[in-house]
């Protein structure tokens, strides 16, 4: 079986095997919080791991309240400054964790008295060592170039920290639903496979949504360049209309993440400006009325809270990339240029 889709698939099992490791060290940890003036959360990551990194600072600031900043670990390791990080939670995400430049952030912030966690995929790794404490993805060996189950599997440390942070009992349970919901969205792989086809020729296309959804938007963009070679660029929908909705043509599709929750009114007005300008959409979507203004349509499980869907969205995204970079004649598990881990600093 092509590595990439046995390891889509695998992702119900290693979200459940993510929740009871890390829940007991997250309540460790939330126990340190509680004795410290933490003000703020700085996250220190690359590419797949940064998409997770940016779900994280929805989930911490619209439950907890707290700003999380995005990082650029190039101020440690290129321009060789200090970033002040007294009174600050330093999260590291490297699915390999090797990552050098989130593992100098680490450093500097452990040099500095900083509170530090690594979310990796591996126990052993020099960040999951550096760190004082490690959440680990237990997503198992992830062997395809294309992270997919790594990616969902460094997201739900931030949900499930950010849950447990607010003591949010009612999205604790539904993250012990995302299991139950993933295998749920994988029966619409034949349907995936089914209409892909119809985007075999595309050369070009943007990826949009907004609020938690939008890092799904930027990890979807990334899947698809990555195993199909197509220049996807993603976009909130807020940021869409201040310039890029000019670029809107017949010919380029547009992908849209548009599932019910407090975005859907901005993400309705989207799509009907998209339908508007006669733009090939594809909808993913939980949302009837949503879905009808797709070209093509997927319907995601329902879902009671705006950080869940982005799970199944992702799960769309990269069966969604992984059947089109078949129906290309590709191999998603070899991309050029590309390697399983990637060395910056």
């Amino acid at each position: 079986m092509l590595l990439m889709w046995k390891e889509i698939m695998e992702q119900p099992s290693a979200i459940e095997r993510n929740f009871a490791s890390n829940s007991p060290k997250i309540d460790q940890i939330l126990e340190e919080i509680s004795n410290r003036n933490i003000h703020c959360v700085y996250t220190a990551a690359r590419g797949t791991s940064n998409h997770a990194a940016f779900y994280g600072k929805y989930a911490l600031e619209m439950t907890v309240g707290i700003p999380v900043s995005l990082g650029a670990p190039s101020i440690t390791t290129i321009y060789g400054k200090k970033v002040n990080f007294e009174n600050c939670l330093v999260i590291a995400i490297s699915q390999s964790g090797k990552a050098a430049d989130a593992l100098e952030v680490i450093k500097e912030a452990n040099r500095q008295g900083a509170l530090t966690i690594s979310i990796t995929n591996y126990p052993d790794s020099p960040l999951a060592l550096e760190a004082k404490y490690h959440l680990c993805c237990e997503a198992e060996p992830e062997l395809s170039v294309a992270a997919t189950k790594t990616f969902t599997s460094q997201m739900f440390p931030f949900a499930l920290l950010a849950a447990k942070w607010a003591k949010d009992n009612e999205l604790i349970q539904e993250l012990k639903k995302i299991p139950e919901k993933l295998t749920e969205t994988f029966k619409l792989a034949d349907i995936i496979e089914n209409r892909v086809e119809r985007y075999r020729f595309m050369n070009e296309c943007f990826v949009l949504s907004r609020g938690a959804n939008y890092p799904i938007a930027l990890e979807s963009a990334l899947k698809i360049q990555e195993t199909t070679y197509v220049r996807a660029k993603a976009f909130p929908t807020s940021e869409f209309y201040h310039g890029p909705i000019a670029m809107l043509d017949r010919e380029i599709p547009a992908i849209l993440y548009a599932p019910e929750g407090p975005s859907f009114k901005n993400l309705q007005e989207m799509a009907l400006k998209l339908k508007d300008k006669e733009v090939e959409t594809v909808v993913v979507s939980n949302n009837a009325e949503m879905l009808s203004m797709g070209t093509t349509a997927f319907r995601i499980p329902e879902t009671s809270n705006d950080l869940i869907s982005p799970f199944l969205c992702a799960a769309v995204a990269q069966m969604f990339a992984c059947k089109l970079s078949l129906a290309k004649g590709l191999n998603p598990d070899s991309p050029r240029s590309l390697s399983k881990v990637t060395i910056t600093l």
